[in-house]
């Protein structure tokens, strides 16, 4: 009796762990995600996103919504280029940091040394060096951009390498240098001249040989390519009008300030600079960059004084609801990106647009949330009906919008559209009897009823909650 205790008890030991091994099912959680951010983009006028969301090795959910170019009925798909703005700076970052491992630099080197022809003038006496490590956290004090009017239409007049150069000693420091926190265009622009300086080649050359290459970024481009603009790579719109629909943007070439905001890329080759990540945070060794110096890109380098912004080497690095997420976000003229990690949790949230004054950041927090809400048992419980029968849209009007049922593992949930906030306002409902269900509050008790109504074939066309009722949109045939 004593051994078949044992083992009894072992054998359920075994079965728990087995069952909190157990994958996630994303399956409901996608669905909801995949009509919202449809509804998002209608509701907000954005002429395409491109999402991926990663889980460690694999791309766990790839999906485009709208049109990469309106004038040429060009849809959008996961392979289609945007600008990636500002992440380009990660990609320089890493260019610095794999100097760094070899050795032929360190973070503590002041630019000056590194750069001889560097001629900014610093206005503070008392100030620090400003080092490879200042530029990195944007804690430097130089100015946020090189003294060109490049981010104002309808040119955007990018200066070259040498004009900015030319430029440099005209300018000043706005703070000594491990201050304040100011972002700089500028000061990433010029690491990317450091990567040239120390590597002896061109920063094009270097970043295609050393990170491109070898992470098989087919798509990832230093430069935005003007042949396939329109076709492979999306047309930029600007940020939403009072009096009509959002302009055609011109194309852009940063020339100069590639390093800090010239990138092309696509959200299938930044899935896999995700996937490397984990990778080679979870396996150790070395891997384009050394285990060690990713881990310290990742951690905290600079602190505001505000408390409120943190700053890795090249990462930012923030705080939401608990859970830190690492990465960085991009705004171009016409094109809105965003990259972010989840370290612990090995996932992964990237989200491109074509449209200017819209929030990638927005969506792919949202995008996390609702994935956090994915029941962590091994199997929710099963349908004790078929949910497909309920499933759709409902005319919220005048009041609102529209409202969309769709399954929640066992449930039903209910959203309204558009909606910032879907993880905080989406309505699990939970099944009573025949067509009626309950709201399932946060306590896990039960709500007002919300009752399903049918026509006299017997199909659902209206849902009640507190006597009131929205009709189902029923798609036209």
């Amino acid at each position: 009796m004593k051994y078949f205790l044992t083992g009894f008890i072992l054998f359920l030991s075994v079965q728990r762990s087995f069952s909190q091994q157990q994958p996630l099912d994303f399956t409901d959680a996608l669905h909801l995600i995949n009509s919202w951010i449809e509804a998002q983009r209608d509701y907000a006028d954005i002429p395409s996103i491109s999402v991926a969301i990663v889980k460690d090795q694999e791309t766990i959910w790839r999906k485009a919504f709208g049109m990469a170019n309106y004038d040429g009925k060009v849809p959008a798909s996961t392979n289609t280029l945007y600008s990636i703005c500002s992440i380009s700076k990660l990609f320089t970052s890493v260019a610095i940091m794999q100097l760094y491992d070899a050795g032929k630099l360190r973070l503590d080197d002041n630019i000056e040394t590194v750069l001889p022809n560097y001629n900014l003038k610093q206005q503070y006496k008392e100030s620090g060096p400003i080092t490879i490590r200042s530029l990195l956290t944007h804690s430097s004090g130089l100015p946020r951009e090189s003294d060109f009017p490049y981010w104002t239409g309808p040119d955007f007049p990018f200066p070259s390498q040498e004009q900015l150069n030319a430029k440099l000693g005209e300018q000043q420091t706005l703070y000594p240098s491990s201050t304040y926190f100011q972002y700089s265009n500028l000061g990433i622009t010029l690491l990317g001249e450091v990567v040239e300086k120390i590597s002896g080649k061109p920063y094009d050359m270097y970043v295609e040989e050393n990170i491109l290459k070898p992470l098989k970024l087919t798509s990832t481009r230093t430069y935005i390519p003007k042949a396939d603009w329109g076709k492979q790579m999306a047309v930029g719109y600007g940020a939403i009008k009072r009096e009509g629909p959002r302009d055609k943007i011109n194309l852009f070439d940063a020339k100069g300030i590639k390093a800090a905001a010239g990138y092309s890329s696509n959200v299938e080759d930044l899935a896999k600079f995700a996937s490397w990540q984990f990778r080679l945070l979870s396996k150790g060794g070395a891997e384009i960059l050394k285990s060690s110096t990713l881990k310290e890109m990742h951690r905290v380098q600079w602190i505001d004084p505000d408390w409120k912004t943190f700053w890795g080497l090249g990462f930012s690095i923030s705080q939401q609801d608990g859970t830190t997420i690492i990465g960085h976000g991009g705004s171009c003229p016409g094109y809105r990106t965003t990259f972010q990690l989840d370290p612990r949790e090995k996932m992964a949230y990237i989200v491109m647009m074509n449209a200017g004054g819209e929030s990638p950041d927005l969506l792919a927090k949202e995008i996390r949330e609702i994935i956090s809400k994915i029941p962590k048992e091994k199997s929710a419980k099963k349908n004790k009906i078929n949910p497909e029968q309920y499933l759709g849209s409902y005319t919220s009007q005048p009041w609102g919008s529209e409202k969309i049922i769709t399954s929640w593992y066992g449930d039903l949930v209910m959203l309204s559209l558009p909606n910032d906030n879907p993880d905080e306002t989406m309505m699990i409902l939970q099944h009573v009897s025949g067509d009626i269900f309950k709201r399932l509050r946060k306590d896990k008790t039960l709500g007002e009823e919300i009752r399903f109504e049918r026509d006299s074939s017997g199909k659902v066309i209206r849902v009640l909650q507190h006597s009131n009722y929205s009709n189902r949109i029923l798609d036209k045939k």
